[in-house]
């Protein structure tokens, strides 16, 4: 068949896509912007359009001579998410009527009663598509665990941070967690099969247990000493996310949402699915996590979740928008014995362990200032310690360019009064080459240009020493890759 996958450059589309293939399936790779897939290793193997899912006019050309179209599109944490997301679905579903297109598989999620705005809009999406022409498999899954899952990512934080806990009550929800490879099996195991067709399934790992079992289970798995946690039935929604925020990888507006959802019971009615596929047999969530904990130890993160704020329409500093406005910039330039290839190693390599090559206590003091005002700080990471994609997070920034071997544009996403962007291009000389470092600022208001001379000092200290830091490791990988 051929496949088309909406959300290819997300957690699951990302994994998903290799299976496919892996099963003879010709695949479409669908993004709304396509170099943000040039990075992933099954890139030669696939074809790959442009889809925006909020473009109607987009979809059809990008749909067009697929069997069956995979919907793994989410927008939590972005503003007016739910919103977005039933227009979304309706402009997929209008999409498919005229098209070749027998089955839409769509990821949801579970939940009955009152639930959560999160919670809600999954559902909501499911309906809409259902409301379409073309036949429609639901998948309804709780949490996921994978290396990179957000559900990993947040019980990772929490059980490693904090020895003692004082937690809300929602860490006693019960709840199914369904590992990675179960939740692919399952996607690919309801493709072209008419008993699925206009179905909503529930999908849940071996194990019922509560999110507190859950940390416990993992602090185990990772050989750390069992967890004292204390609930305290009535502690507000706001504080409760706020500690998680402050705590895990996750912004304020996403610890939120998320908090509000996980006071809600997700345990899965599994019948359906086990009759359909029985030949899935979904692991227990202490193998999930083993498994997890294994692959981010050995860097083994082929995808990972991080919210969908970028957009490739996300203004620039070299855009007309900012032609007559305020523009800080700091350049500073370095040459080095070092090749062009070993320093764009050393900047390709920046943040996350390795971190910024210069004073990482201020770096450190940031991160926790912008935790404190709702951001995600540096717990966010790297998904490799060499390798990075466009449009992945890495700490509390964006890439947004990459020229193998030659340039790095990260965009930042702390919090700042204004747009803030970090660049690094390497060019060769006669004795080796030569690095210019930019940080380049678009102030927001009278805040925002405080800001940027309150923070002068630091640039001077900080910046100087990053740039000869990048230099520095470059030669000393140089030196290291010598012969004795």
């Amino acid at each position: 068949m051929k496949i088309a996958v909406l959300g290819a450059s997300g957690y699951i589309g990302g994994r998903l896509i290799p299976e496919l293939l892996t099963a003879g399936h010709s695949v479409v790779a669908l993004s709304r912007d396509p170099a943000k897939l040039e990075e992933y290793p099954w890139r030669a193997e696939v074809e790959i359009r442009r889809a925006d899912l909020l473009d109607p006019a987009s979809l059809p050309p990008a749909i067009a001579g697929c069997d069956a179209v995979y919907y793994l599109v989410h927008s939590l944490g972005e503003r007016g998410f739910d919103q977005r997301e039933a227009a979304a679905a309706r402009h997929l579903a209008d999409a498919t009527a005229a098209s070749d297109v027998g089955q839409i598989v769509y990821l949801g999620g579970l939940g009955d009663g009152d639930l959560s705005r999160h919670l809600r809009s999954r559902q909501e999406v499911g309906r809409i598509l259902a409301d379409g022409p073309v036949p429609v498999t639901e998948l309804r899954a709780a949490v996921i665990i994978g290396s990179g899952s957000l559900s990993f990512e947040m019980i990772r934080y929490l059980a490693e941070v904090l020895p003692v806990m004082t937690t809300p009550k929602w860490v006693q929800t019960r709840c199914q967690p369904l590992a990675i490879a179960d939740v692919l099996a399952y996607l690919i195991g309801v493709l072209g099969r008419p008993e699925a067709y206009d179905r909503i399934l529930e999908v849940g790992g071996a194990d019922v247990l509560t999110y507190e079992g859950m940390m416990q289970g993992y602090a185990q798995e990772a050989g750390l000493r069992r967890r004292l946690i204390i609930s305290i039935p009535f502690l507000p929604l706001e504080l409760s996310a706020w500690w998680v925020q402050f705590v895990t990888p996750l912004s304020g507006d996403i610890a939120r949402q998320l908090v509000s959802s996980l006071q809600t019971e997700v345990v899965a009615d599994t019948a359906e699915i086990e009759r359909l596929l029985p030949s899935v047999r979904p692991v227990g969530y202490r193998t999930a996590i083993s498994r997890a904990i294994r692959s981010t130890q050995g860097a083994d993160v082929p995808t990972r979740w991080t919210p969908t704020s970028w957009d490739p329409s996300d203004p620039l500093p070299s855009d007309p928008d900012y032609a007559f406005g305020t523009i800080f910039t700091d350049v500073r330039e370095v040459e080095t014995t070092a090749s062009p290839e070993d320093v764009a190693w050393a900047f390709m390599g920046v943040g996350g362990g390795r971190g910024y090559y210069s004073a990482a206590w201020a770096w450190k003091i940031r991160g926790l200032i912008d935790q404190l005002f709702g951001g995600a700080g540096l717990r966010r990471g790297r998904r490799h310690p060499d390798q990075l994609r466009p449009g992945e997070a890495l700490d509390f920034w964006r890439v947004v360019g990459i020229d193998p071997g030659r340039a790095l544009r990260l965009r930042a996403e702390m919090s700042v009064p204004g747009k803030a962007w970090l660049e690094w291009e390497v060019s060769p000389t006669a004795s080796g080459s030569k690095l210019v470092q930019t940080a380049t600022y678009v102030p927001r208001g009278l805040w925002g240009r405080l800001y940027w001379f309150a923070m002068t000092p630091f640039h001077a200290i900080v910046f100087p020493q990053m740039v000869r830091g990048i230099a520095s490791a470059a030669e000393m990988r140089l030196t290291s890759d010598q012969p004795a």
